[in-house]
């Protein structure tokens, strides 16, 4: 850990803050889900360094240390994706590898369709690509307190996470992502109050792990992280074509509570998601959570650089 190195970049007027260790011509750029910044891939990247990679993850903008966009409301997924381009022109990097988690995996596949010929391959854990041709309706069966459709109501999140300090609100989220039921709230309930405040950490996130995302999220707030992902998922990209056309990797958590949306087990199973990705390799993982790569990293370091080795 000592050995990963902090700068700024100055990209589209925000200075990004982007962690870095490792060199060589072979560069991994890690994309952070929610509640998440740069150090929920701690682990992934000095493997890939010690590896010969140079690896680089960097906090969105809004997000950690990275400056909050003039105004967090309009905050969409097209900025991101216009950030890691002009953050690969800001540090003269042609072609990478893209490893996304959660949200994170969005803009990796967006950006591969977009800017193909920068894409090395694509690493997703938790989240498959699909077209807007095949959307996965599991909202529409789940009751009105499941975590998403309440985060996408403005002002509703923002009242929840304001009665409590920003260390709370990341230890109740990552207790409740990491368990494989899906996050709902009863009718009269906060997301919040789905936790009791006598539950544990999780094993493998230890209180100081919480403290390097709260000490975070106290300086960047939510507003920009409620904005991208959840109230940003309909947006048009002017994309016509949505098969990725580069070597993917799926790794997906069977514990994770993502799994357990209506047709995501299926849509994975059955194939359906190589109509989109024909060069996609899966991987179950019988014990893997929402939040994998920090649970099991030795598993996920194995898969990543097995992956990586075989697409220089």
């Amino acid at each position: 850990m000592d050995q990963i190195q902090h700068k700024f970049i100055e990209v589209k007027g925000l200075k990004l803050h982007v962690a870095e260790i490792g060199s060589g011509p072979n560069v991994v750029l890690f994309l952070h889900g929610f509640p998440e910044i740069w150090y929920s891939w701690r682990h992934q990247m000095v493997a890939v360094a010690e590896a010969a990679f140079r690896a680089l993850a960097p906090d969105f903008r809004g997000y950690g240390l990275s400056d909050q966009p003039l105004e967090p409301e309009k905050a969409s997924f097209s900025d991101l994706i216009k950030d890691l381009g002009a953050l690969l022109d800001a540090l003269g990097i042609d072609k990478v590898f893209l490893v996304g988690k959660d949200f994170g995996a969005v803009p990796a596949y967006l950006f591969s369709l977009l800017h193909q010929e920068r894409v090395r391959g694509v690493v997703s854990l938790g989240i498959p690509h699909r077209s807007p041709s095949y959307p996965l309706t599991y909202h529409e069966h789940l009751p009105e307190g499941f975590y998403v459709s309440r985060w996408q109501e403005p002002g509703r999140a923002e009242a929840d996470f304001g009665r409590l300090d920003a260390k709370t609100v990341v230890r109740n989220i990552y207790i409740l992502f990491s368990r494989s039921e899906i996050p709902i709230a009863a009718e009269n309930q906060e997301i919040m109050d789905i936790v009791d405040p006598s539950t544990p950490l999780p094993p493998w996130f230890t209180e100081e792990d919480l403290e390097e995302y709260s000490s975070l999220y106290q300086k960047s707030g939510f507003r920009t992280a409620l904005k991208v992902p959840y109230r940003s998922f309909k947006e048009d990209h002017g994309i016509t074509d949505y098969i990725i056309k580069v070597p993917t990797l799926l790794v997906m958590g069977e514990k994770d509570y993502v799994f357990k949306f209506a047709g995501m087990e299926e849509y994975i199973r059955s194939g359906k998601v190589r109509e989109f990705v024909p060069q996609l390799e899966i991987v179950f993982s019988p014990e893997g959570t929402h939040f994998i790569q920090e649970q099991s990293p030795g598993e996920v370091n194995r898969l990543l650089l097995d992956f990586l080795k075989r697409n220089i």
